[in-house]
């Protein structure tokens, strides 16, 4: 398959001959770094106008998602998930219901859609993978995926947002029967399943990386960091990340080396991954033929809770985890974990890029900040604040076509950030 590079600063980032659309976490590559150009760099004094609001998207921590005809997003109402699409103007066209929402602690949505074509791919809370027409909202085909393939899931339920790779829906039920399996897009058959590593599942949404000649799926289990060959579903390497864990000097929480919530970043055949709770970041070289992993270095301060960490120019940027209503945002080195500086504004949070800036959404009250990125120092350009709603914004922010999409418990916001 022809390679693709795409430049972001100084790291580039191989994409396959894969089709992957950035509709979908986190965007382009799940890199949390979004292909938009022609976006303010300075935001007027009150924030950037707010274009709509559109209301009654049911409660979730999903993000948006746009493949510029329309909004969709994800959202629960009453005991199931609901996936909503919205017209560019704000106005809701139609909702679906998909499955069962997860029924315990925080039961709002997670799975972000992916959109596909004329399909739209979802997860829900308990396990249900599900294919829905973009034009019309209707159901093409579903499955119990936790059922079928005997998952095993954390105390927060599933909470993976569908990964689409050719032909391929791939999903994660873990447990003792698989690990992860690959459905075919078109029917929701089963193409392949991986071996079981007798794990159960976390809270991270897959990433499809080349290295070599293969492409490879990567994410983390309950213990496990591991990469899967998508053209069979082999597991070509493991990594018990839960044994890594640093000495500290302060309590560390008892789930820590098992809450995995972060999607790993990848480039010129590095990868890193970051957890939580007083966890440690890793960063790994993948052989060149993709076939096993190297530790190259980790970092005690970059501990991301769940807002996502992102890599430009050489740095990684992400807010870092003091308990569970405090962290600072961290900037460290690519090539070396070197922390470079680590600064308290606010609290922690999502993080994004576009158009060569930052932008941080603290999580308690909605505080938005452009930010330079910038090695040296925390740069806040902007900041506005998100009309009051409920709930944590744990949603990540995401920016299609000019507009800056914010949710927030039932409401999903769209803030005109073009220049004019």
């Amino acid at each position: 398959m022809k390679t693709i590079l795409l430049i972001i600063g100084i790291m580039i980032l191989p994409f396959t001959g894969i089709t992957q659309s950035s509709a979908q976490w986190r965007g382009p590559g799940r890199s949390g770094v979004y292909n938009e150009t022609g976006l303010l760099k300075v935001w007027p004094a009150e924030g950037p106008a707010l274009l709509w609001s559109a209301e009654g998207i049911g409660k979730g921590y999903s993000s948006a998602v746009s493949d510029g005809t329309a909004i969709y997003v994800t959202g629960i109402k009453d005991s199931a998930d609901v996936l909503t699409a919205i017209s560019l103007e704000g106005k809701i066209l139609w909702k679906t219901p998909f499955g069962p929402a997860w029924s315990g602690s925080y039961p709002e949505t997670r799975t972000t859609p992916t959109v596909d074509g004329a399909f739209i791919f979802v997860i829900s809370g308990g396990g249900t993978v599900a294919c829905i027409g973009k034009q019309d909202g209707k159901i093409k085909w579903s499955l119990n995926g936790l059922g079928k393939f005997d998952g095993r899931y954390g105390q927060w339920g599933v909470c993976e947002s569908p990964l689409v790779a050719g032909n391929k829906v791939i999903y994660t039920p873990a447990g003792f029967k698989t690990t992860m399996v690959a459905l075919d897009k078109n029917t929701g058959e089963t193409i392949w399943q991986s071996p079981s590593l007798n794990d159960t599942g976390s809270y991270v949404s897959p990433k499809l990386i080349r290295q070599g000649n293969k492409d490879i799926i990567v994410t983390l289990i309950n213990k496990y960091l591991m990469g899967v060959d998508l053209a069979n579903g082999n597991i070509l390497w493991t990594f018990d990340y839960s044994a890594w864990m640093p000495e500290r000097s302060m309590k560390i929480w008892p789930g820590a080396p098992k809450t995995n919530t972060i999607t790993p970043l990848f480039g010129n055949g590095m990868l890193y991954i970051t957890a939580g709770y007083n966890h440690v970041g890793v960063m790994f070289r993948i052989a060149d033929d993709g076939s096993q992993i190297t530790k190259v270095w980790t970092d005690t301060v970059l501990d991301c809770h769940h807002g996502g960490v992102l890599a430009l120019d050489g740095y990684i940027y992400g807010s870092n985890w003091i308990d569970n209503s405090r962290g600072n945002w961290c900037c460290i080195d690519w090539k070396t974990g070197k922390l470079m500086w680590q600064e308290k504004w606010f609290t922690k949070g999502p993080i994004i890029a576009a158009d060569g800036m930052l932008y941080c959404l603290e999580e308690k009250n909605g505080n938005i900040g452009l930010v330079k990125p910038d090695p040296q120092k925390f740069t806040l350009v902007s900041s506005f604040k998100a009309p009051p709603g409920k709930g944590p914004f744990w949603a990540h922010p995401s920016v299609y076509n000019g507009i800056l999409y914010i949710r927030h418990g039932d409401v999903l916001m769209a803030y005109d950030i073009r220049k004019k």
